[in-house]
């Protein structure tokens, strides 16, 4: 009898180290995805704050919250179970399908600056013209979508670094890595759009009113500029997106182009050689991005323009 428990014990050992070993597999593996995606991260988390621009204050984070729980249903419900799918019968397909995403966001982020340069007014006509709950709901479901295409592109990535682990294994890191980063992304975020009210309370203090008062001043400004960089990030984001896609099916000029420029300009100022790389790879990213999406916007506006002339007449 003795005996017998002792080896049960030893058998309950045995697992418990196969499995602590197997968590420190999933973790090392989560790490290594998710440090890979972290230039995505950082775009992620960009994009998202001009989406509760022109919004009550009292409806910050809510509106984030639900953003955060879109996100996290992006990444389990939807682009889980399909890069395991993918990964297992489709690998071919992921590609294609990450294109596609990165010329929606080109389009969305182009039309935005060409909205800006000729004088357009359709975001800030629908400030004006939706009541709060319809305007609230429009703006989380529009950051649901563009969240669903920078999550694909975050778990495209991850998914990169895991192919070659058993299926279960694969699926545990990719979770980690979608909750991390949810967590991860739309924390900052939240923390960003209550920056003007943290600097308030810090306002109350003697010893700490100068920081508040910088805060309260300078987070209009900061929130214009990341409303900016948000818009910006969608082309250079949906731009790479396109760009490495050609690559890999065999047009890799833009690429090579982009990635000679980068090289020759981080080359210049070898102090700040990696910023300069990124910054080239951006811009360039960027120009390829705004193109597509130009040409995409003006294809689905002049679409737009002839089915109100056919309904006119």
């Amino acid at each position: 009898m003795a005996s017998g428990l002792v080896a049960l014990l030893d058998d309950i050992a045995g697992l418990t180290k196969l499995a602590a070993a197997s968590l420190d597999d999933v973790g090392a593996a989560a790490g290594k995805a998710g440090t890979k995606a972290v230039g995505v991260v950082v775009d992620d988390a960009a994009v998202t704050p001009r989406y509760v621009t022109g919004l009550s204050p009292s409806r910050e984070l809510p509106i984030i919250g639900k953003i955060a729980l879109g996100s996290l249903r992006n990444k389990m419900l939807i682009l889980l179970p399909v890069a395991l799918l993918l990964s297992r019968f489709a690998p071919w397909a992921v590609t294609p399908l990450l294109m596609l995403g990165g010329a929606y966001l080109c389009f969305e982020g182009a039309e935005k600056v060409i909205e800006a340069v000729m004088g357009g007014h359709e975001d800030e006509d629908r400030l004006m013209t939706v009541d709060a709950e319809t305007l609230e709901k429009q703006q989380v479901s529009g950051a649901i979508r563009t969240d669903l295409i920078l999550s694909a592109e975050i778990m495209a990535i991850a998914l990169a670094e895991v192919a070659s682990l058993p299926m279960t294994t694969m699926a545990a890191v990719l979770a980690a890595v979608g909750i991390a980063i949810t967590v991860g992304v739309y924390g900052v975020v939240a923390l960003i759009v209550k920056m003007d009210d943290i600097g308030l309370h810090l306002a109350k203090s003697a010893s700490t009113r100068t920081i508040g008062c910088a805060l309260v001043r300078g987070m209009p400004v900061i929130m214009r500029a990341l409303s900016v960089i948000g818009t910006a990030a969608m082309i250079w984001v949906g731009g790479g997106i396109l760009v490495h896609g050609m690559e890999s099916f065999g047009i890799t000029a833009p690429a090579h182009f982009i990635h000679h420029a980068a090289e020759a300009a981080g080359a210049i100022m070898p102090a700040i050689g990696g910023a300069l790389q990124w910054i080239v790879t951006a811009v360039g990213s960027g120009v390829v991005g705004f193109a597509v999406g130009a040409i995409l916007a003006g294809v689905v506006h002049a679409i737009g323009g002839m089915r109100k002339a056919h309904g006119r007449s």
